[in-house]
């Protein structure tokens, strides 16, 4: 029996060379599927991760209770553990009389010579409305500052460290 061969419709593609529609609608078709089933794989792929953590969290959940720690327990032991202040900052400094009127005589450490400062600046609004960082000195503060009328924040305490003696 001799195989007849049916008469598809062609198509001109933009390069020139012809090819059947029912060839152009496959191909299309075959496109379309794959880009869906990338579509479905990386989903299936997020579940599958989120799952895979899920289960490990019961895993270490499970352990914790059977009383052996984990890793997870220690590291958060490790990380709620009280840093102790540095040394330094808490070692009591002597203001000089300069600085005693803003601050007070009795020997304290230095943040918290740093924070009865800020406290004065901010009672008597001694901060520039406009540029935060800058401190406009009053008389007191003027005398602190080595007489300067305007002092950038970051510079105060460069300022504030000449007038404290260590003991």
């Amino acid at each position: 029996m001799p195989v007849r061969k049916s008469k598809k419709s062609t198509t001109k593609r933009s390069t020139g060379a012809k090819r059947s529609t029912a060839s152009a609608k496959r191909t299309a078709r075959k496109a379309t599927t794959a880009k869906s089933a990338t579509k479905r794989s990386s989903a299936s792929a997020a579940a599958k991760k989120t799952g895979a953590r899920k289960s490990t969290a019961r895993r270490s959940s499970a352990t914790a209770s059977a009383g052996r720690p984990t890793a997870a327990r220690t590291t958060v032991r490790a990380k709620t553990a009280r840093r102790s202040p540095n040394a330094a900052f808490m070692a009591p400094v002597q203001p000089d009389a300069t600085l005693s009127r803003i601050v007070g005589s009795q020997p304290i450490p230095r943040t918290q010579v740093t924070k009865k400062l800020w406290a004065y600046i901010k009672r008597n609004d001694l901060q520039d409305p406009t540029q935060r960082r800058m401190i406009n000195a009053d008389p007191a503060l003027t005398a602190v500052f080595g007489g300067r009328r305007r002092v950038d924040m970051f510079q105060m305490t460069k300022f504030v460290s000449q007038h404290l003696i260590t003991r």
